[in-house]
């Protein structure tokens, strides 16, 4: 499949050029700007299990991580700290995730970060063929497929949500 992208300005992270350049099937959908999944699932139609909470956290060892979750579940602190062999995980505010992520909340897509960040993606997710996160900025979303989000971030699989 050939990749549709809609040309957007501000992709100072060169999101697409990355996609572009790993080859990996993608699309970007523009929306009106949204910060929530839920907000997005009613802009887009698009069923909010598909859409994924893309949330910046730090261990207490003090390295940041990306936790992947369905955007109808709330992510389970607990088990992501287990995940990812840490005594405990806290999520950061809007501001920091921006500043570690490179991309606003949001906006904040499951791959190419600013950081380097270890990636959880929870195993519900499997679920779907493709997800949708956030594009870049608020105002998108980039569908990719489950598969390609594993290889290129070398996540790692985990049960870290519940309903």
């Amino acid at each position: 499949m050939d990749a549709v992208v809609a040309v957007t300005e501000g992709d100072s992270m060169g999101l697409e050029a990355y996609l572009l350049s790993s080859g990996v099937w993608h699309r970007f959908l523009e929306k009106p700007e949204t910060i929530h999944t839920a907000d997005a699932s009613n802009a887009t139609g698009i069923d909010l299990n598909r859409i994924t909470k893309n949330l910046v956290c730090r261990t207490s060892t003090g390295h940041y991580a990306l936790l992947v979750i369905p955007g109808d579940r709330r992510v389970n602190l607990q088990r992501a700290a287990q995940a990812l062999n840490a005594g405990n995980v806290q999520l950061l505010g809007f501001r920091e995730a921006e500043e570690i992520s490179g991309y606003p909340p949001g906006g904040t897509p499951s791959v190419h970060h600013k950081t380097s960040l270890e990636v959880v993606v929870d195993k519900s997710v499997l679920t779907h063929e493709t997800i949708f996160c956030g594009g870049g900025t608020r105002g998108r979303l980039l569908e990719l497929r489950t598969e390609d989000v594993l290889k290129l971030t070398g996540a790692i699989t985990a049960d870290i949500s519940e309903r």
